[in-house]
């Protein structure tokens, strides 16, 4: 007779061990073993290291009733700091252990003082030694980067003195927005020092200095704490198609004042504040980038669409980084006419008044554009001084739609013997019109002859005119800026 087999599948229940019956050897080892193990646990969490003991060590002293010295910076000076702490830490003499941080994240606000009092790692849940982390920033336009720290504890030696920093930037899973410094010394007066030096390293290596910028924005519609940096083009005069009248009084105003600003400021007279106006298209964005372009060595401060709320932050940093040009774009979008809601609308009363409070020999000038000047004049009128040049930047003429049309031209190979009639019919146009009379004048030669080298013929041009002024492009012609008579 063959023995008996019980066979188990995967649907075949099995009985739950049972909490009944006799003691078993099994259970006395398993118990023990959850005993040992809890014990070694505890045990050694004891021996784990602490900030507390770790800064003890390298100092020597005890370390309960050292002062600590901090300072904070706004999120985008995160590079600067961090190039700040570079130098500081580079000198002679000086040399340095930096530890990580871990679990820092999501526990809220803590300072050197809290490492400080962790004593037992048993009863202690905030930050402990860990990896260090780092994240890389931008230095320029060109892609280049710097190693920053987010978070970490260097461990100093300069000389006789012992040093221990905290770190901490931006967290924007936390509530530090900012970044943080905090210092503590063996020698009396030496940690208010460091914080003191690095504020002024910080400045002095600024990375936005003399560069273009403007305030980005996190995915999630928050201002981000980083500056953008923006390529500096040249831009040759003969590109801007302005009226001579009106290119000679910007750029003396704006470029003009930039490079006497040193006698001027001499002499007691401040720099002026400008505003370039006029409708749609005609040019003022190009006559921003122009004026940038020759302003090799003053910083250049952005603001348009949804950072015109960053107006604080902006004039801050030009205070700092002088020469500076704070530019307004579509400053209308912050202002009502001041009956409309009773006042002004903070945002321009914000500006006004940072515009008002500069020291009358601080290097900085303000560039606002707008469309729609009448919605301006009464809040401006009602603050004189504030601004104090407007220019007006009209539709172009025959003439400049002339220049307009071979800068538009570019490489493009173009029959412009009937330039006259179409010059006779696009009076009232803006740039931005001329600019897609041409471009749509290729598209239309590019399906004409689809396999041949693109030569766009006056019949070209004059069908993209034709299309232009039809009725069907009404809305098109609009939002060219197209001003009918």
């Amino acid at each position: 007779m063959s023995p008996s087999r019980v066979v188990f599948s995967a649907s075949t229940p099995l009985d739950p061990p049972s909490d009944d019956g006799p003691l078993r050897w099994s259970d006395v080892r398993g118990y023990g073993r959850r005993l040992v193990r809890r014990f070694v646990a505890q045990a050694r969490a004891a021996e784990q290291p602490t900030f507390r003991t770790m800064i003890g060590s390298h100092f020597g002293i005890a370390v309960d009733d050292l002062a600590v010295s901090a300072e904070t910076w706004p999120a985008y000076e995160h590079v600067n700091v961090q190039a700040a702490l570079d130098v500081w830490l580079a000198r002679p003499a000086t040399t340095h252990e930096v530890l990580g941080l871990a679990d820092y994240r999501h526990r809220g606000s803590f300072g050197l003082a809290d490492l400080l009092g962790q004593d037992d790692p048993r009863v202690f849940h905030g930050p402990r030694p860990g990896n260090v982390t780092r994240t890389s920033l931008p230095i320029g336009p060109d892609g280049a980067t710097r190693e920053c720290l987010r978070a970490a504890v260097l461990l100093v030696s300069d000389g006789d003195d012992r040093l221990a920093i905290l770190f901490r930037g931006p967290d924007p899973e936390s509530d530090l927005g900012g970044v943080a410094v905090e210092v503590v010394a063996t020698r009396d007066g030496l940690a208010g020092a460091v914080t003191a030096r690095l504020r002024e390293l910080a400045l002095e290596l600024n990375v936005h200095r003399g560069q273009v910028v403007s305030f980005g924005h996190s995915m999630f519609g928050e201002r981000a704490s980083l500056l953008r940096f923006h390529p500096r083009r040249p831009m040759a005069a003969g590109d801007l198609i302005l009226p001579e009248a009106t290119f000679a009084d910007i750029r003396r105003q704006v470029v003009g004042v930039a490079r006497s600003s040193e006698r001027l400021r001499a002499a007691g007279q401040h720099l002026k504040r400008g505003l370039l106006y006029g409708p749609p298209g005609v040019g003022k964005t190009h006559t921003v980038r122009y004026l940038v372009g020759e302003l090799g060595e003053t910083t250049i401060i952005e603001l348009t669409g949804e950072t015109l709320g960053a107006i604080r932050e902006a004039c801050s940093i030009a205070r700092s980084l002088q020469p500076a040009m704070i530019v307004v774009e579509d400053v209308d979008l912050i202002a009502q006419e001041r009956d409309r809601y009773g006042g002004e609308t903070p945002l321009l009363f914000t500006l006004l008044n940072e515009m008002d409070g500069l020291a009358e020999d601080a290097d900085v000038v303000f560039l606002l554009t707008t469309n729609r000047a009448d919605l301006l004049e009464p809040a401006l009128a009602a603050r004189p001084g504030r601004v104090d040049q407007a220019v007006y930047v009209d539709l172009p003429s025959r003439d400049d739609r002339r220049r307009l049309v071979e800068l538009y031209v570019g490489g493009l190979d173009v029959d412009l013997s009937r330039i006259d009639d179409v010059l006779d019919r696009t009076d009232g146009v803006t740039a931005s019109f001329l600019k897609e009379l041409l471009r749509r004048a290729a598209v239309i030669a590019a399906e004409r002859q689809p396999d041949a080298e693109l030569v766009v013929s006056a019949d070209d041009v004059d069908a993209s005119l034709a299309e232009l002024l039809d009725t069907r492009n009404q809305m098109t012609r609009s939002v060219l800026g197209y001003r009918s008579e």
